[in-house]
């Protein structure tokens, strides 16, 4: 069994494509939503968020200006990252700390986009890019909407190499390994306290991680958004 990376879905069109050909597509496609609006009054931003080693892993989010970094914090953590309320921080060139009072508009001129932590010991780094800017109509629902998101990655068992791992093991993982199937987890030597489920998260298989509490969808606020953009024309 080979590693797989599914297509992921443009939740504007509806469309599929693979993890490089969405950033085009996106940037296209919410571009065309936005115009000839006539009803100007508000700006919003288009992100990209995505680990700093791969882009197997990302997000595509619309949000209103005034949306804070310390709402995108929220948002980032309840869709991927949360598991023991570890501390989280923004940062520009690396090392310079940005509050998280800021708004979206603020980091619009910082060069090369900016960077997030989640947990100062195991730590998860996300890499924030702008993508596009945008001005229509005031009415968002959601403070931020969900463009797509990858699709999850079907990863092979590391012991027998032929099904889908559905677990980790947390100490096997320090030597390279740990990703396990339901019948090879079942009778892995390593303590069950050890396994964590395979979730669709960068921060899959590290620390305490066990998935979203609740699943983030914000579908019916990006309609009702598209519609108002139709409408404004």
């Amino acid at each position: 069994m080979e590693y797989k990376l599914p297509k992921a879905e443009c939740l504007i069109c509806n469309s599929y494509y693979t993890a490089k050909g969405m950033g085009r597509h996106i940037q296209s496609c919410i571009k065309k939503k936005f115009q000839d609006v006539v009803h100007r009054d508000a700006a919003y931003y288009a992100l990209c968020v995505h680990p700093g080693a791969t882009r197997d892993y990302f997000l595509y989010l619309l949000l209103p200006q005034n949306t804070t970094l310390g709402e995108l914090d929220k948002f980032l953590r309840d869709i991927w990252l949360e598991c023991c309320g570890h501390m989280s921080a923004f940062f520009y060139g690396r090392f310079n700390e940005i509050s998280k009072d800021y708004s979206i508009s603020d980091i619009d001129a910082i060069p090369g986009g900016i960077i997030y932590h989640y947990d100062f010991g195991s730590t998860t780094e996300l890499h924030i890019n702008i993508v596009g800017r945008y001005y229509g109509p005031i009415g968002l629902r959601e403070k931020i909407v969900i463009l797509s998101r990858n699709s999850e990655p079907v990863i092979p068992c590391d012991e027998c190499g032929k099904k889908q791992a559905i677990a980790i093991c947390a100490a096997c993982q320090w030597d390279g390994g740990g990703w396990l199937c339901r019948q090879c987890a079942a009778k892995h030597g390593c303590e069950r306290e050890m396994l964590l489920p395979v979730c669709n998260s960068p921060r899959s298989g590290v620390c305490g991680y066990t998935g979203e509490d609740m699943e983030i969808n914000t579908d019916k606020a990006l309609k009702d958004f598209l519609r108002q953009l139709k409408e404004a024309r």
